[in-house]
């Protein structure tokens, strides 16, 4: 399967290539709420993520409910113990609490990555 990323009015889809049935697949990304769409053609791809977003919003509107937004800045991460007394203590000792030691690190993770 052939796997690339899509986006829509500020939504993000994972977008796959089924070679047996000759049809991309997409599943929007980082909601809650399950989106799916699918289409033979690029052309069609493209009008189905629209269309799902599209009616995934005036649904919510209709519901009276807030459509999810992707990538809140909020995730849970399960380390070892052992870990997190070492991130913990350290945190504390620097006068900084975990969520910000994470911050840091990611942040110097991406930096590497954007060379």
């Amino acid at each position: 399967m052939i796997t690339s990323l899509m986006e829509y009015n500020g939504y993000h889809a994972k977008v796959e290539f089924d070679q047996e049935d000759q049809i991309f697949i997409g599943h929007v990304l980082g909601i809650n709420d399950s989106l799916n769409f699918h289409g033979e053609s690029v052309k069609e791809l493209n009008q189905s993520m629209r269309d799902c977003i599209d009616n995934y919003i005036d649904y919510c509107s209709q519901i009276g409910k807030i459509p999810e937004k992707e990538f809140k800045g909020s995730f849970n991460v399960r380390i070892k113990p052992e870990q997190h007394k070492k991130i913990a203590l350290y945190a504390a000792s620097k006068g900084i609490s975990i969520n910000q030691f994470v911050t840091k690190a990611i942040e110097d993770e991406i930096n590497i990555l954007e060379g």
